[in-house]
């Protein structure tokens, strides 16, 4: 008879470090929505509660992205949530970092600050 041989495999855990980013990410993202729909409802007033709410959420977004990164030294687990939550927080702080810059430029106070350092103008 010939030998039958019997493969387990064995379950291993997600890196809780990982799931952290993940829900980072989520919740970065929640946050944005919550922002664009607070500046609907309240059409354009109350800036400060919308810009609150938005450095929050970015400041979520680069913690997310350091628990991620930080995910990977963990041993005896699987990473694919760190892996995941690495690249949307990543994302999300591009995101975040172009809607930043976007403003300050339109805003005026980029372009100021560019004469005052370089001295031209």
């Amino acid at each position: 008879m010939a030998r039958r041989y019997r493969y387990a495999i064995i379950k291993k855990k997600e890196a809780a470090k990982g799931k952290l980013s993940v829900g980072l990410a989520i919740a970065s993202l929640l946050l944005f929505g919550g922002a664009v729909g607070i500046a609907y409802v309240l059409e354009g007033s109350y800036g400060f509660i919308v810009g609150g709410i938005c450095l929050f959420a970015a400041l979520l977004s680069v913690y997310g992205f350091l628990m991620g990164i930080s995910s990977f030294s963990e041993e005896k687990c699987t990473h694919r949530t760190s892996i995941i939550g690495s690249i949307l927080n990543g994302i999300f702080m591009v995101g975040w970092l172009a809607i930043f810059f976007d403003g300050s430029v339109k805003n005026g106070t980029l372009t100021t600050a560019d004469e005052i350092y370089f001295g031209s103008g």
